[in-house]
């Protein structure tokens, strides 16, 4: 066996390992992430070059776990000062107790929030602002978690998007162009969306039932009353005048700001739009904004920051970790090894299917490697070989973001750490719960994008 299948090898062995260590939960992440790369290194043989390998991995991902334990901080803040307890308000009036119609909100909620192309954003402003409904409710968070990560796969390939945008730079297109091919299937995603969002809602509708709990018209005074530290329910609270809240500190609510926070964080967002700044420099700046303007005393400035500390470390340490696996998986060579071993099993007879055979290995492709490697590395030479069958690039680019609902579970996606830390669900138990439905969404996903087009189904 050559030196590169034998690569090819140790970074399947190696993803594989890591995959069965943490959804068989021997180890946590955060320590698989680090010793299982490091002991495939050594056994490829590549003792003497892991250092500096590690240390260009943390480097590359260092601005994202910083970015990540700003906005962890800010919009941590912003749950304390009460910013989005008017938007929990309007959903218990809409929803009335109804977990149907709580699951497809928690779709609807999601695909907005992600028009700004930022995962990250995404699962910080949707989880705070649901997650103390789910609890109230006594509803399953990693129907939460499932839902939320699935929209943000799906419109992950707007033209701001990475993955789109990364397609578009490799092969030399418009970016918007590959969107607009593939709109109608993102649409019939949203529609999948929709329709898992309601199957989740009656089986939580029936499990409620079961247990008593149905009827949950009129939510809020007709609700069992909170108690203190009931577990499940701990984010939410009432206020003085009897209205709920999310902030877990009464004291620390800041109504009186509530338009200047509403404000600060719509500027936020449009600024990460636009790209005035750096993401990790714009976090920090609106973090540094908010702490001081809400809370003048340096004590309760100490306080904020102390009680989002945990999460902050927690979520940026797995950033960290993350970027060993990847330094390692790149800096020895695997991952190029692994692109180029999957590209040579492909028969010369299935070459005018090129199209659909790409939109079917971007769904593994995409969750083992990184979407650099996957798009960069793989995709020109698959575009090149579809060329020779009369398949245009554009078809391609088209049928390589077919993967991406399922590419967000991939224990590579530094974000995918911070939705489950702040939706509090086990890492695995959110792989297993919404991996068959991400594949069910990608198949809607390639079927339409097939039906109008965007790529053929044979040249």
């Amino acid at each position: 066996m050559s030196a590169e299948a034998m690569l090819s090898v140790y970074g399947f062995m190696m993803v594989a390992t890591f995959m069965t260590l943490i959804m068989t939960k021997r180890v946590i992440p955060l320590v698989a992430l680090i010793i299982i790369p490091i002991a495939f290194g050594l056994i490829a043989g590549f003792a003497g070059g892991l250092g500096p390998m590690m240390l260009d991995g943390i480097s590359k991902i260092a601005p994202t776990g910083v970015m990540l334990m700003f906005a962890i901080l800010y919009f941590g803040v912003m749950i304390d000062a009460g910013l989005f307890d008017p938007m929990v308000g309007a959903l218990l009036k809409i929803v009335h107790g109804d977990p149907v119609k709580i699951a497809m909100g928690t779709v609807v909620l999601a695909i907005f929030v992600s028009l700004d192309g930022d995962g990250s954003t995404t699962y910080m402003i949707t989880v705070a602002a649901l997650l103390p409904l789910y609890k109230r409710m006594g509803l399953n968070p990693l129907m939460l978690a499932g839902l939320i990560i699935l929209s943000s796969g799906l419109m992950n390939t707007t033209p701001w998007g990475g993955p789109t945008a990364r397609a578009a730079s490799a092969l030399q297109l418009d970016a918007s162009a590959i969107f607009v091919a593939l709109l109608p299937g993102v649409v019939a995603g949203i529609g999948g969306l929709l329709a898992i969002a309601y199957f989740y809602g009656m089986t939580e509708r029936r499990r409620l039932a079961k247990l008593g709990l149905s009827g949950l018209e009129g939510f809020g005074l007709e609700m069992p009353a909170v108690k203190a530290g009931e577990e499940g329910i701990d984010r939410l609270a009432v206020d003085r005048r009897g209205d709920l809240t999310v902030s877990p500190e009464p004291d620390a609510r800041r109504p009186q700001l509530l338009w200047f926070n509403a404000a600060l964080t719509v500027l936020l967002i449009v600024l990460l739009i636009l790209a005035v700044l750096p993401l990790p420099v714009l976090f920090m700046c609106a973090f540094c904004v908010a702490v001081v303007v809400n809370y003048r005393k340096i004590d309760d400035q100490k306080a904020r920051v102390a009680t989002h500390a945990p999460n902050a470390l927690a979520v940026a340490s797995l950033i960290f970790a993350a970027g060993i696996f990847t330094g390692i998986l790149n800096g020895t060579g695997m991952v190029a090894a692994m692109s180029r071993s999957l590209l040579d099993i492909i028969p010369p007879p299935l070459g005018p299917y090129m199209a659909p055979i790409t939109a079917v290995i971007s769904l593994p492709m995409t969750f083992f490697i990184s979407n650099d490697a996957f798009y960069f590395g793989m995709l020109p030479i698959l575009a090149e070989s579809a060329a020779h069958y009369g398949i245009s690039r554009e078809a391609m680019a088209a049928a390589s973001l077919i993967g991406q609902p399922l590419h967000l579970l991939s224990p590579l996606v530094p974000s995918t750490y911070l939705l489950v830390n702040m939706a509090g669900v086990d890492f695995a138990d959110h792989q297993k719960y919404t991996f068959k439905w991400a594949l069910l969404i990608c198949l809607v996903f390639a079927l339409a994008s097939l039906a109008v087009g965007a790529f053929p189904f044979v040249a």
